[in-house]
């Protein structure tokens, strides 16, 4: 269906104007990586109203937020304190668009959680994006160039079997799915379909002595997981780790990517998450744990109950530091050493704001006077 949906969209749109939540969503790797240069500023920006509207955004929904210190800033941090694991087995860590920018803890915690298992992790220092997003909005000769990009940059790790675990289920999806679509031809790309996993996936294949967690966990699988995936690998290693984990078929949560943001489409949003997830949490004790890999998942999960659900890393990770009873507490994550304080933003960041705040009152003001 997805594959349907961005073919039809790339033909439809040859010689038509897009939408603009089309240019705000599907192009989100470049405004991420604009934004973290100046996160907070960012942030305040998303929470005006006309900026939503300006987006094509639904004014019922919050923006994600942007972190104030990107994944790879944390990593880099941390690795000129020294390498973790030097001389193990390696893995590489995909730094996904969603992880990298708005959820680095997620990240950070994967780093600690492989590690443990006895590898040293790398991490791309260039800025990729697999393209999933420009995919979602029919843009396939940009995801493509996306793609040609990685596959370039990461041949020789490719062609040395390294084996990568992506943290994104929609991102893993587009390498094990839309890639070899659209580019049937290219080795590289079979290469990396064969060699890329999820975490758990990647743990189930080494030596990996899981944590014991006894507490009650409702796992809800990301759409593209559960088409191209599966939750196979989840549910075995929730079960060495003795977790009473009911993993769900509770079709998907409404946010469906950036579906559920989108200014005409909040209400058909939230009619598919009433359908069976909605009801379903609302029934949960608040003490189980909620389980959702994916950033849209966990996003609308948030935004309609204020629970905070969390990745399978995360919860690894904290079980293994043995504190129980921080899991699901955000001031458990990995604290993220690098200092945000130490960005230019509080320097440009007035001056920014002013221009535009000008600019948008530019645009009210032509807006009134022009009917």
């Amino acid at each position: 269906m997805a594959t349907y949906k961005a073919e039809f969209l790339a033909h439809y749109y040859e010689g038509r104007l897009r939408p603009r939540h089309a240019w705000a969503m599907g192009w989100i790797h470049r405004w991420a990586r604009l934004a973290s240069h100046f996160p907070q500023l960012a942030n305040s920006v998303g929470k005006i109203p006309l900026t939503k509207r300006l987006a094509g955004l639904s004014p019922h929904r919050a923006v994600p937020e942007f972190a104030p210190v990107t994944f790879k800033e944390w990593f880099r941090h941390r690795k000129v304190r020294g390498a973790r694991n030097d001389g193990k087995p390696e893995v590489m860590l995909w730094a996904d668009t969603f992880n990298n920018y708005f959820h680095p803890e997620v990240a950070a915690a994967a780093v600690e959680v492989l590690e443990d298992a006895g590898y040293r992790v790398i991490v791309p220092a260039e800025d990729f994006c697999c393209g999933r997003p420009l995919y979602d909005y029919g843009f396939l000769k940009q995801a493509d160039a996306l793609l040609g990009k990685v596959l370039r940059r990461m041949k020789g790790l490719i062609e040395a079997g390294l084996p990568m675990v992506a943290l994104e289920p929609s991102c893993l999806a587009v390498f094990r799915d839309e890639m070899p679509g659209l580019r049937p031809h290219d080795e590289d790309a079979k290469r990396l379909q064969g060699q890329i996993f999820t975490l758990a996936e990647f743990l189930s294949r080494c030596d990996y002595r899981s944590p014991v967690v006894h507490r009650d966990i409702l796992v809800h699988g990301h759409c593209h997981q559960k088409a191209v995936i599966g939750l196979e690998a989840e549910k075995k290693l929730l079960e060495a780790m003795g977790a009473h984990a009911q993993i769900v078929d509770d079709g998907c949560c409404g946010m469906a990517g950036s579906f559920g943001f989108e200014e005409h489409k909040y209400d058909t949003s939230m009619k598919v998450y009433e359908h069976r997830l909605g009801p379903r949490l609302r029934q949960l004790p608040a003490e189980t744990l909620v389980l959702a890999d994916g950033f849209s998942c966990r996003t609308q999960i948030d935004q309609a109950t204020g629970r905070r659900p969390l990745h399978l890393a995360q919860l690894l990770r904290e079980a293994r530091n043995g504190d129980i009873e921080a899991i699901g507490d955000p001031r458990a994550l990995p604290k993220l050493e690098a200092k945000a304080a130490e960005r230019p933003e509080l320097r440009y960041g007035a001056l920014a704001l002013a221009g535009v705040g000008i600019a948008l009152a530019a645009w009210r003001f032509k807006r009134r006077f022009s009917r």
